[in-house]
């Protein structure tokens, strides 16, 4: 099933006021793509100012977001590498409306028995099975008592791509920024592909923007804008560039020297006339857990918190507010390939060679990534944006294990038999 463009247009609209509204300079990761999909059912059921703040923050009327979301969430079951869910637990005691509860995208519909550490360990089960171990626990505040959690609406994605070229590994520590003299997981390419790195100008500056194409339709774009630039800023010029409503001048047309963040281009002596791309970037894993109450106004959720009345009669007769929500994101770049994986759960609670002499000189284009950057897992053919986030802290190199006597012995045993 293909994406409505609206649809695309709607979550890449939440992805990036999430990135602008991240402050300081701390990694992170985050998907609009786990919010939106919840958001969107709990518009169709809201109402008064609930509805209306929902609708705002998702970007399309609520009397059609439940529909979008269930098109959204087995589109992206869809796609290849690309594992999507979603799950609905209630009380016995709560009626919901038939009506909003066929609405919901395919799912399981379980029970909360009203004890939290239960209900927890089931939740927790459930984001470990669904993201492959990825993310272990329920992001989700489960209360108990009569007024306590009546109802948790969940979701979970999980990615993982391999990169068409892998990437060569070895240790190197920066010379100069906030990484300097930290020996780092660095991974290393070369290709005839130049225009994989281009540059986009956004409010605070140029961006460099490295494509790295995986082979299930998903890529990896890194990100990385002038030095002091804040992460929201290049964040956000960089899924404008990659969702083409800004502009990209490829790295083939750009001047020599130092065009972009990050970015050299020079001409040197080479055996073919084919244009190279060499890149050096560390590898990385981000993980963040958010409350979206603490940024209640973007996701729409501000009037639906207040538990003084009730604000979704579409879902039940009982009168409801939200008492939790939150997403537990995780995202790992290494040399083979990326991995990224977020549950977000809602719940909602009773309100009131050999040498040869070179013959030509060729175009040179150098992508390094040696200081903080940003990065977006983006479906090639939508333009969705599956995941963002900011890497603040590399992995560092750890040498490995010295190899035991022992072990030494069986090795040389073995290359003899080989031999033999």
């Amino acid at each position: 099933m293909s994406m409505r463009n609206s649809t695309v247009r709607a979550v890449n609209r939440l992805t990036a006021r999430w990135a602008e509204a991240h402050g300081g300079d701390a990694g992170t990761v985050f998907t609009a793509a786990g919010v939106w999909p919840l958001l969107a059912p709990l518009a169709d059921g809201a109402a008064g100012p609930a509805r209306a703040e929902l609708a705002e923050a998702l970007g399309l009327p609520a009397e059609r977001a439940a529909g979008a979301a269930r098109e959204l969430l087995a589109a992206l079951d869809g796609i290849r590498g690309l594992r999507a869910a979603t799950g609905l637990w209630t009380r016995a005691d709560l009626p919901l409306e038939t009506a909003w509860r066929e609405q919901l995208a395919p799912g399981g519909h379980g029970a909360l028995s009203g004890d939290a550490a239960a209900d927890g360990k089931a939740l927790d089960a459930w984001a470990d099975r669904r993201t492959g171990g990825l993310v272990k626990r329920m992001p989700v505040t489960l209360t108990e008592g009569p007024d306590g959690t009546k109802l948790v609406l969940a979701s979970a994605l999980a990615l993982k791509t391999q990169w068409l070229r892998p990437f060569s590994a070895w240790p190197r520590e920066p010379s100069e920024g906030p990484w300097a003299g930290q020996p780092l997981q660095m991974l290393h390419r070369t290709t005839a592909l130049p225009d994989r790195a281009a540059v986009a100008e956004g409010r605070q500056g140029a961006v460099t923007l490295l494509e790295v194409v995986g082979d299930t339709g998903v890529d990896v774009h890194l990100v990385l804008g002038e030095p002091g630039a804040a992460p929201g800023g290049v964040l956000t010029t960089g899924i404008a560039a990659v969702t083409r409503a800004r502009p990209l001048t490829p790295a083939s047309l750009l001047p020599e020297g130092r065009p972009g963040p990050g970015l050299t281009i020079t001409r040197e002596p080479a055996l073919t006339p084919e244009p190279r791309l060499v890149v050096e970037t560390p590898a990385f894993e981000v993980r963040a857990e958010h409350d979206l109450l603490e940024r209640a106004r973007l996701f729409g959720l501000a009037a639906a918190c207040d538990d003084s009345r009730g604000h979704f009669p579409g879902v039940s007769s009982e009168p409801l507010a939200i008492g939790s929500a939150r997403q537990a994101a995780v995202a790992r770049f290494h040399a083979e390939g990326f991995e990224a994986a977020a549950v977000t759960a809602v719940g909602l609670a009773v309100g009131c060679a050999a040498p040869a002499r070179p013959r030509y000189r060729t175009r040179r284009v150098e992508a390094r990534f040696d200081r903080p950057f940003g990065f977006l897992a983006v479906h090639r053919a939508s333009r969705l944006v599956l995941a963002a986030g900011w890497v603040s802290d590399p992995l560092p190199y750890e040498a490995p294990p010295e190899k035991t006597l022992e072990e030494k012995l069986r090795e040389e045993e073995e290359a003899w038999a080989e031999e033999g």
